[in-house]
């Protein structure tokens, strides 16, 4: 389990290897994505509070990300956080995600992101529930819910 410490020092020393990695052009990803997904996800940006898809979901699944479809996220480490985003303790696994240092808007915050195509998810507070204290605060234009099974292939 991740705690807010290895967060902080995968951050500044590197995240793990993925299994895979996806890169795709610029015009490859605007194909691909809804406007709103390419912003979230390659122009890192945010969308509004309460808006999303997956706020309020409480389907049982893997959450994977929009760009790629690596699994990043179970449903059963998703909890109400009362943000306006869904939010999660924990990555599926612990090279799911890569960790940077953001200084964007003149304050210091840690930007998660897929760590097989880079696309920005969303960003990680030491703030949540036990017993990893984490709240991973990510974007549902970032992600997709998608059975268990459709994710792991069996």
């Amino acid at each position: 389990m991740q705690t807010w410490n290895d967060v902080l020092r995968l951050a500044t020393n590197g995240s793990p290897a993925p299994e895979r990695r996806v890169e795709k052009t610029d015009a490859e990803w605007k194909a691909q994505l809804t406007a709103e997904q390419y912003h979230v996800t390659r122009q890192h940006g945010t969308e509004r509070a309460f808006t999303g898809e997956y706020c309020e979901a409480h389907e049982a699944g893997l959450y994977a990300c929009v760009c790629c479809g690596t699994p990043l996220y179970d449903s059963r480490t998703k909890f109400e956080s009362g943000t306006g985003w869904p939010s999660f303790t924990q990555p599926v696994q612990d090279s799911a995600i890569k960790y940077k240092k953001d200084t964007s808007y003149g304050m210091t915050r840690v930007e998660a992101l897929c760590n097989t195509c880079d696309a920005h998810q969303g960003h990680v507070f030491p703030d949540g529930p036990a017993p990893s204290g984490l709240r991973l605060c990510i974007n549902s234009a970032a992600v997709k819910l998608v059975s268990e099974k459709a994710a792991t292939g069996a």
